[in-house]
């Protein structure tokens, strides 16, 4: 069966692939998974029927049969224990990978979400270039621990997995401020899962949307 994903009718982010659709997408492309894409409006997120499939009135949703998720990545993590190109079939080596996108959701994004909310919700506070401060230097710790584990490596264990996508998605959100910069091999790994063809096509299908030619994939 098909499944059906919902997306922003109009993003914010212009189409460039930080909405959280994006992930859902990509882990879609990376198990070769054809899928149909719903999009809806900021009115109809917050009407009856589509807080029945996500009660908090966001995106993604997910639907497959009778079944229906929302939360990204509840979702990459439904889309990848079906697939080895997301999730290894060594026990232990799935399990790691689960753990890195535990870490990218709870320990990595987090602050990374904080920012984007200081400057682009509270940058008209008296207290906001305090927080900045504060919210960076969170920021490159975080940063600062990542690199130093992945060190010279390709991945964050071996080969990709759902953990690397969920771990990069989370790190594109910081190309705009540079910071990702001062972490070149955090930056040349992020660069990395930009060009694998499957990230290719998901960030081609959301930019699709925001030029006016959105297609089911």
């Amino acid at each position: 069966m098909t499944p059906t994903i919902t997306a922003f009718e109009q993003s914010p982010d212009r189409g460039q692939g930080l909405a959280r659709d994006m992930r859902v997408r990509w882990a879609l492309e990376e198990a070769n998974q054809p899928y149909n894409v719903r999009l809806v409006s900021f009115k109809a997120m917050k009407e009856p029927a589509h807080r029945a499939l996500h009660p908090f009135g966001q995106i993604p949703t997910y639907e497959e049969g009778e079944l229906v998720l929302f939360e990204s990545g509840a979702i990459v993590f439904h889309i990848a224990q079906r697939n080895t190109n997301l999730l290894p079939d060594d026990a232990n080596a799935r399990a790691r990978a689960i753990t890195w996108m535990f870490a990218a959701l709870n320990t990595v994004e987090p602050p990374i979400l904080d920012l984007q909310t200081a400057k682009f919700m509270e940058g008209d506070k008296p207290w906001t270039e305090e927080r900045l401060v504060l919210i960076k230097d969170r920021i490159r710790h975080r940063l600062g621990d990542l690199s130093v584990r992945l060190g010279d490596a390709e991945w964050l264990d071996g080969t990709f997995s759902a953990g690397d996508l969920v771990m990069v998605h989370a790190l594109l959100r910081l190309k705009p401020s540079g910071m990702l910069n001062e972490y070149p091999n955090l930056a040349a790994y992020v660069a990395r899962a930009e060009a694998r063809p499957a990230y290719k096509r998901a960030f081609a299908a959301q930019l699709a949307v925001f030029t006016g030619n959105p297609s089911n994939r």
